[in-house]
């Protein structure tokens, strides 16, 4: 028999509604905010996230999904090989196909949202999978520190939107290119001399890309980072203005953040404005969601300089959250027949899909089961209504509508069913 493949889940129709209350939700805000949906592959070029994300990005060195392809043709006798690969974010490949399709063009300022999986080969965790679900946006061309507090006030108003509570909300800046480096500079001076003390991966940072030692977990290398006591000296005039601009439209919001020197996140293409909106019933992977500036990327890819900025929610995240919270999915007002012999059958079919024409929910017992497993069925479905069809019924020209909510049950026409529960839905 087989099995799923480690780090993938099934996600089992009692699960379904949750992902879609969330699902949603999401697309209601996006649309308040003017929105709108992308949809890219799920596949690309592995040079784009080489490209994108950098090659000492441990995404690019340790977590990507290559896909094997076949020698392509270059028109010539030989032949070149394409290296493709599962995406493991969204951001480049939103960006590439912006530029693709000429939309920086042909409506320049764009904010667009995307909901679809993503891929990384790493270690299977709780809230981290190889096959995970992300939700997010991204918002290009513009540099103006407004767009920055719409796209964290967004994130946050989504937040509210899943009913979730007690989430932390946590920016920083890491400023312009020339900024990025010398952060890089006081960070080696002080961290090479403490190199033996740190964990191995960190050591093998200090060399590739040394701002990932900021993203290290190691409890031991958190304690030297804590006395590194970073400030915001690495700043440019510029920069440390539009920042300020970003706390101050937070404010002004009453949106609550914690400005935490030590986030940097782990993609080089980041830029001034990062943030991270992590949650305590998650653990040590506490991050729900996290974004951020990308002002180089668009013109890294072949296009014009433009600023851009986004976020993406874990999907999964959001739901151990929502669900250790004790959120509960509404109902959806599913109306279950119960049917007694043949002729019940018959008229029983009919009123079945007289209901679906005008709307209703509704759904009856396939198995041949009797009146009382029926009704267990119908509870299992957290129906909200039962119909129910049998020789009495028949006789007086009636159904037996039960609410399943009070217990109470009346006798009534097949026309009046009809019309009472299409107002109700």
């Amino acid at each position: 028999m087989f099995k799923r493949i480690i780090g993938t889940k099934d996600i089992l129709p009692e699960e379904v509604s949750s992902w879609q209350e969330i699902e949603e939700a999401s697309r209601r805000v996006f649309s308040l905010y003017n929105y709108k949906e992308i949809r890219p592959p799920l596949m690309e070029e592995a040079g784009l996230f080489n490209r994108s994300l950098g090659e000492t990005a441990e995404v690019v060195q340790k977590q990507m999904f290559l896909v094997n392809s076949a020698p392509i043709s270059n028109g010539k006798q030989e032949k070149t090989k394409q290296f493709y690969c599962l995406r493991p974010e969204a951001t480049a490949s939103i960006v590439r196909a912006y530029l693709e399709n000429h939309l920086d063009k042909t409506f320049g300022f764009t904010k667009l949202y995307y909901i679809g999986p993503m891929f990384r080969l790493e270690r299977p965790q709780k809230g981290r999978l190889r096959e995970f679900h992300h939700i997010g946006c991204e918002a290009i061309g513009s540099l103006d520190a407004a767009l920055d507090i719409e796209v964290i006030s967004l994130a946050d108003n989504l937040l509210k939107e899943y009913n979730i509570k007690d989430y932390k909300i946590q920016i920083n800046s890491l400023g312009c290119q020339k900024d990025r480096k010398n952060l890089t500079a006081i960070l080696g001076k002080s961290l090479m001399q403490k190199k033996e003390q740190l964990c191995v991966d960190c050591q093998q940072r200090l060399g590739r890309n040394i701002l990932r030692v900021l993203d290290c977990k190691n409890e031991s290398c958190r304690e030297i980072l804590i006395k590194l006591e970073l400030s915001d000296d690495y700043l440019c005039p510029d920069c440390k203005m539009h920042f300020k601009q970003v706390k101050e439209g937070l404010e002004n919001l009453k949106i609550g953040y914690n400005v935490n020197p030590y986030l940097v996140r782990g993609l080089d293409y980041y830029t001034r404005t990062v943030f991270e909106i992590t949650h305590n019933e998650l653990g040590s992977q506490d991050a729900l969601g996290a974004g951020g500036r990308y002002d180089n990327l668009v013109a890294e890819l072949g296009g014009q300089s433009t600023g851009a900025i986004g976020f993406a929610f874990g999907v999964e995240r959001l739901l151990l959250v929502t669900r250790s919270q004790g959120h509960k999915v509404t109902s959806k007002n599913l109306v279950y027949l119960i049917t007694l012999g043949k002729e019940a059958r018959q008229q029983g079919l009919k009123l079945l899909a007289q209901m679906r024409q005008k709307g209703i929910s509704a759904d009856t017992d396939y198995e041949e089961k009797s009146l009382k497993g029926a009704m267990r069925r119908a509870n299992d479905l957290a129906a909200s209504q039962v119909i129910i069809i049998g020789e009495d019924e028949i006789k007086k020209g009636v159904v037996l509508l039960k609410d399943m909510a009070t217990g109470e049950q009346s006798e009534i026409t097949r026309d009046q069913v009809l019309r009472q529960l299409s107002g109700r839905t």
